[in-house]
């Protein structure tokens, strides 16, 4: 492949559809069980192919840390030292140019830091000729942040442990539309965490075996669509509960908080409804868009610009 070429991999982010905390681990992690589901809203990761073993990144919005500190560097990095650990020819002599286009919000429950990892970690697999599997990328993955290892594939999955167990063949949610919405908040993970107590594993098991029989359609008739971390978020701050309370009086299907917040998701039988009520939403916010639904994302990514 031409050194000159860029690569492009679109990073998807992604929804929680149920979150509970089942357990605190002695590690001081806790044990969830959650139901992950990528949605068509992404940032974008292009790649130019260097062969003197120099990582550089750059991104479209100011920088908060060192570029050696970014996920995307950190995931480069990692797939590197796979690749030497791997006995590929010539990986010491691995490197990129690489820009980031940031659309997802930060630190708000969408995963888009990881889903940037995961782009990575697909997009130099593919330009950097390694042929790694799902598996290796996966576990790759593992050790920058546990929504990592969903991501690499996305799709529709059941995660356990840290969220890092992946149940995959699970019924894919039922066609519908989202409006995703971040208000002004922003939540960290850790105040989210102290807000919740552990539930033990009654409301997952009960959940995912709905879930394994009926997928989305199961799931809302049992009334079995569920954050932990709800309500104790919505407590700490107004903004997200009056935008729960303002998504809610719209008529969606179900409207739930993504993750730890502060991103919510409301869903709706179509697209226009969804249209209509991000429309009319009174509340202010840092991002807003209607989403649907993906498959699983292709390790051969969208090609070559």
């Amino acid at each position: 492949m031409a050194e000159e070429a860029i690569f492009r991999e679109e990073a998807y982010a992604k929804v929680n559809l149920f979150l509970d905390v089942i357990r605190k681990r002695e590690d001081g992690y806790h044990d969830i069980g959650t139901l992950f589901q990528t949605i068509d809203l992404h940032d974008t990761l292009e790649a130019r192919v260097r062969r003197d073993g120099v990582l550089a990144l750059e991104c479209d919005r100011p920088a908060t840390e060192r570029p050696e500190q970014d996920l995307v560097y950190r995931a480069a990095a990692a797939l590197r030292d796979r690749a030497l650990r791997a006995g590929v020819p010539g990986a010491d002599a691995l490197g990129a140019d690489l820009r980031l286009t940031k659309r997802l919000p930060s630190g708000a429950g969408l995963g888009g830091g990881s889903a940037d990892a995961a782009a990575a970690l697909r997009l130099l697999n593919r330009a950097w000729g390694l042929g790694f599997g799902s598996a290796e990328l996966e576990e790759t993955g593992a050790a920058l942040g546990a929504d990592v290892p969903f991501l690499v594939r996305g799709g529709t999955a059941l995660a356990s442990g840290i969220g890092d167990r992946l149940e995959r063949g699970v019924p894919a949610p039922a066609d519908c539309a989202l409006l995703v919405a971040t208000p002004l908040a922003s939540v960290p993970t850790a105040k989210a965490y102290a807000g919740v107590a552990p539930a033990g594993a009654g409301r997952w098991n009960d959940f995912s075996a709905l879930w394994r029989k009926g997928g989305l359609s199961a799931a809302m008739t049992g009334h079995l669509l569920y954050n932990a971390f709800e309500k104790g978020v919505c407590a700490q701050y107004p903004e997200i509960a009056e935008m729960r309370a303002e998504l809610a009086e719209t008529g969606p299907l179900g409207t739930l908080l993504s993750g730890s917040g502060a991103s919510l998701f409301a869903l709706y039988s179509d697209e226009e409804a969804a249209r209509r009520a991000l429309e009319g939403l009174r509340c202010e916010r840092r991002f807003g868009a209607v989403a649907r639904f993906l498959p699983e994302t292709p390790l051969d990514g969208s090609g070559i610009v």
